[in-house]
């Protein structure tokens, strides 16, 4: 089997392959110019993620420094997505995020994973599961989303949660391991935060 195949299969392989490598070291030549852009170079930096993502849609921003394994080459943004500093995104294989999604600081989405059976991780293998991630979500600061997670539309993922199971539309999901707090409905039609009313003659 090719071992590019095996990145997107889910089979055991070993990522120090040189073919690997190689093509590793390019999209991390991109990924290098893209977090040396100076704040101005809004431009440059748009043309980079085209060049370095697998899709990107338009209005996305993502503030550096930005970290992936594969400088993005397997990231599927929609359009509207927002990352704030320190987007952490293991995509040795797929990772598919819907439009107007937002990202706090210091998020981690893991495709990567490592066989429990130690001789296996000392041999340095390795197998890939791919990331779903809906349409409008907000996924707060440090969450950490694990390998084959599907999280549904309209989520959000408190601070600091850690993802291990997938995530149905339309609700708060928070803690380690993440769990489901409530549904998404009236009162946060009435209340942005807290017991602070949301103005609508203002928005």
């Amino acid at each position: 089997m090719d071992i590019f195949e095996q990145l997107h299969d889910g089979s055991i392989y070993d990522p120090g392959d040189a073919d690997i490598l190689d093509q590793q070291m390019g999209y991390q030549e991109l990924l290098y110019d893209y977090n040396m852009t100076r704040p101005g170079e809004g431009a440059r930096r748009t043309g980079l993620l085209q060049e370095m993502f697998a899709d990107i849609g338009e209005n996305c921003y993502i503030e550096p420094p930005l970290h992936a394994n594969m400088g993005g080459h397997h990231v599927h943004f929609g359009k509207n997505i927002y990352a704030n500093y320190n987007l952490i995104l293991v995509d040795d294989t797929h990772i598919y995020v819907g439009d107007y999604t937002m990202f706090g600081p210091n998020v981690t989405i893991a495709t990567a994973g490592h066989p429990i059976l130690p001789e296996l991780r000392q041999r340095g293998l390795q197998y890939n599961m791919p990331v779903h991630i809906g349409e409008n979500c907000w996924i707060g600061a440090g969450a950490i989303i694990l390998p084959g997670i599907t999280i549904g539309d309209n989520v959000v993922v408190g601070a600091g949660s850690v993802v291990t199971k997938d995530i149905p539309s339309g609700v708060v999901a928070v803690g380690n391991p993440c769990r489901i707090l409530r549904q998404v409905g009236e009162h946060d039609r009435k209340y942005y935060y807290k017991d602070r009313e949301i103005d609508y003659g203002k928005l």
